[in-house]
């Protein structure tokens, strides 16, 4: 029945028809439910039976685990504290849905999970229809389909932003993320930065107070609380020790951005995403190489700076290391494209993470910098693998 209405009203959106201005959204919605009608013949051409959208939405449904269990850590975090402080329970329309399905309990799953979904899901919704305007609009500017790379970036930026961010800035993010990260550029596959982690280091640096500090990442107004990373630039692996243990860290019970805290959770979703070839193990193992031989060596140096003497396996489960690690630093668009310039890109994120981390003061993470600014060498590095390639070659005669 819904195959034949779409049928009925395509000729409405192609060309000439009255609403050809539309083709893009009607194209999008229609490839979204059904297979694209215009598919390849010829088995000659067939090098894969999975295209763009499945890995899209691959790389959608691997952020599940991350995105589910955030949910939970911020209602979590909120209810123990307001256990814990006696502080006033949340009010406004958050308030309302969360005591109307729900409670305070931090000892119950279901209230945890529905007061931290109701902080994420409005991020979610925001972000994804303000950046499917860009996306629909450029689309029909263009005369191009709908890309479903947005599916990825929407989601990525959601969890990516701190639970309590004003709803007028993730609009703001994603806007800048999506047009200047991606559409100024051309669009899916034509940017060199990752749209997700451009929008998000546009706020970083137009409004740093909402996106730092310790205040920003617990869903309960007027309290501020001690981040890992700012403990552990403030007094090393003890101050980090004195307030989480590995394990919690890992797993993710600790205050950060939604989708960030749990590793495990993270990994999950990120072993899929290598399983399936989605992302690149050489990436993977090029970040974790080089932050942890950097880190090896910075803690064989004598220096007073607490950060310096923090082991590499606890940089790996605090902040937002693991997750910029599988499902930022893995994005094939704004990634090396070589598989020898995949590890050194890899290296590359590693090393300027904790570059960033330990020596650079201002900013207490480090891996969103990294990654962005691993992007605009990417090019470079495949150029350099490329050449030495052809010169290998040539010696041989």
């Amino acid at each position: 029945m819904l195959r034949q209405k779409l049928d009925k009203y395509e000729p409405h959106f192609q060309r000439g028809g009255k609403w050809s201005r539309l083709y893009s959204l009607y194209e999008a919605v229609d490839t979204a439910l059904y297979k694209p009608a215009d598919v390849t013949k010829n088995s000659s051409h067939v090098r894969d039976g999975i295209d763009l959208k499945r890995v899209m939405i691959t790389v959608w449904i691997a952020t599940f685990p991350a995105m589910f269990f955030g949910m939970w850590n911020v209602g979590y975090q909120a209810n123990t504290i307001l256990a814990e402080t006696g502080l006033a329970a949340q009010d406004g329309l958050r308030g309302f849905l969360i005591g109307f399905l729900a409670g305070y309990d931090p000892t119950s799953i279901w209230d945890n999970f529905i007061h931290g979904a109701a902080y994420f899901l409005p991020i979610y919704f925001v972000t994804f229809v303000t950046g499917g305007f860009w996306e629909v609009l450029f689309a029909s500017v263009r005369d191009h389909e709908v890309n479903e790379g947005f599916f990825v970036t929407s989601v990525l930026f959601a969890l990516c932003c701190p639970p309590d961010l004003p709803l007028w800035m993730v609009a703001l993010g994603i806007s800048f993320g999506i047009v200047v990260g991606k559409e100024v550029f051309g669009g899916t596959g034509k940017n060199f930065l990752n749209p997700a982690l451009t929008g998000r280091a546009f706020l970083y640096f137009a409004y740093p107070a909402y996106m730092s500090g310790d205040a920003v990442w617990t869903a309960v107004d007027g309290y501020t609380g001690a981040t890992m990373l700012s403990l552990a630039a403030a007094d090393g692996v003890n101050g980090v020790v004195n307030i989480s243990s590995w394990s919690d860290a890992f797993f993710g019970f600790i205050h950060g951005s939604i989708g960030e805290t749990s590793t495990f959770a993270i990994l999950l979703g990120g072993l899929l995403l290598l399983y399936m070839r989605i992302a690149s193990w050489r990436i993977v193992g090029g970040v974790l190489f080089g932050s942890s031989v950097f880190v090896l060596l910075l803690n064989n140096i004598g220096s007073t700076n607490p950060m310096m003497s923090l082991p590499f396996y606890w940089h790996w489960v605090i902040g937002g290391f693991a997750f910029g690690t599988f499902f930022m630093a893995t994005d094939p668009v704004s990634a090396s494209m070589t598989d020898a310039g995949k590890f050194y890109y890899g290296v590359l994120i590693g090393v300027m993470t904790i570059t960033i981390r330990v020596l650079n003061p201002a900013f207490p993470e480090g891996i969103m910098l990294a990654i962005l600014f691993a992007n605009l060498f990417a090019p470079l590095i495949d150029h350099f693998v490329v050449q030495s390639n052809i010169a290998r070659r040539t010696s041989r005669g």
